[in-house]
């Protein structure tokens, strides 16, 4: 297991990180995963024992349950805190009440404490809000997040699928009045959904920040179990694949391709979708999760595969999509600055 930088702050992070989105399984959920007590102290376990450090969660995950599970299996096991990297998300609904949902101080305040509660910790070090609230003022909300780290509740704070002008005035607030800014970006990427190549990905660099991907394996149609001549049949995941979005004639494309590298390395496509995913720039910990801990160590195991030069560019050929506009043409005039057309050497030359 190899660990990253969190961003630009001290700490290191594994690469892979555990998800709990299978934890708990109340409601909406039952589709991710339906984990009881055992079977999430076996997957914890498994994961702290291969060298799984950062652990990702949310409190609208089984509308608690999750966190509940993973505090309990943190405990139960003697795992020591201080090599735990935990992190949990606020935004979602937490109730029928008014003010059970968003990201207004009040939200952000009740629902942490809320969340340590279930945990069974007295802070987090990560502290992500789960998407943007059309409603609330960034204003407010980065407010209400530099209270909670002062407070000491939270060591970090990080971001959720947001747009990368969202990020960018979130953290210039925070810049103005001097308070803490997103050090991370939970977002969707997957070898079938690079969307996040066209805005994101470079602006994460450019502000060393961390990517942290979540549905790699694009909600399980990459995890080799699906192809052109064993499609889905109807409603199998539940939620079916429209969560992610996925372009599964495309995705079939991708998929034969992984076939044969998986082949070559003797490998599942899982892992070799999972591999590509921690190849690419600016990913700092792909977030994993599973159903038992056959599928986990398997996930895991994608840490072992080492891709080819020529394999990473056959995989990024076939999964390639259009660049939108402007980013076309921001490539396209961007040739005769990045060696394309270097007129110190034509001077020399004369």
């Amino acid at each position: 297991m190899n660990y990253n930088q969190l961003g630009n702050t001290g700490v290191l992070v594994s690469e892979l990180c555990l998800g709990t989105m299978t934890f708990g399984g109340s409601g909406y959920w039952q589709a991710m995963g339906t984990l009881q007590q055992d079977a999430v102290n076996d997957i914890v376990r498994t994961s702290f024992d291969q060298g799984i450090n950062f652990i990702d969660t949310a409190n609208v995950y089984s509308f608690g349950q999750s966190e509940t599970l993973l505090g309990q299996s943190i405990r139960t096991l003697g795992l020591p805190r201080h090599e735990l990297i935990i992190a949990t998300k606020v935004r979602g609904r937490m109730g029928e009440g008014k003010n059970q949902v968003g990201l207004g101080r009040l939200q952000i305040m009740q629902q942490l404490d809320d969340s340590l509660k279930r945990l069974q910790v007295d802070h987090v070090d990560l502290y992500q809000i789960h998407g943007f609230d059309p409603i609330t003022p960034l204003e407010e909300t980065m407010r209400g997040l530099e209270d909670v780290v002062r407070s000491g509740k939270v060591r970090y704070i990080g971001c959720s699928n947001l747009a990368a002008w969202q990020v960018m005035k979130a953290n210039g607030i925070a810049d103005k009045y001097g308070w803490t800014k997103f050090i991370s970006t939970q977002n969707y990427y997957s070898i079938a959904g690079r969307d996040l190549e066209n805005e994101i990905v470079p602006m994460v660099q450019d502000q060393q920040m961390a990517i942290l991907p979540w549905s790699p394996l694009a909600g399980g149609f990459l995890s080799g179990k699906y192809t052109r001549d064993n499609k889905p049949e109807g409603d199998s995941r539940r939620l079916g694949f429209d969560f992610p979005p996925v372009d599964q004639e495309r995705a079939y494309d991708i998929i034969e391709v992984m076939q044969e590298i998986g082949a070559a390395h003797g490998v599942s496509v899982a892992r070799i979708a999972l591999a590509w995913v921690l190849a690419k720039p600016g990913v700092t910990s792909v977030i994993i999760g599973a159903k038992n801990t056959e599928q986990l160590n398997d996930n895991i195991s994608a840490t072992e595969v080492s891709l080819t030069t020529e394999q990473l560019e056959q995989l990024d050929a076939v999964s390639a999509r259009p660049k939108p506009y402007p980013q076309w043409m921001i490539a396209r005039q961007s040739n005769d600055r990045l060696g394309v057309f270097n007129p110190t050497q034509s001077a020399v030359a004369k």
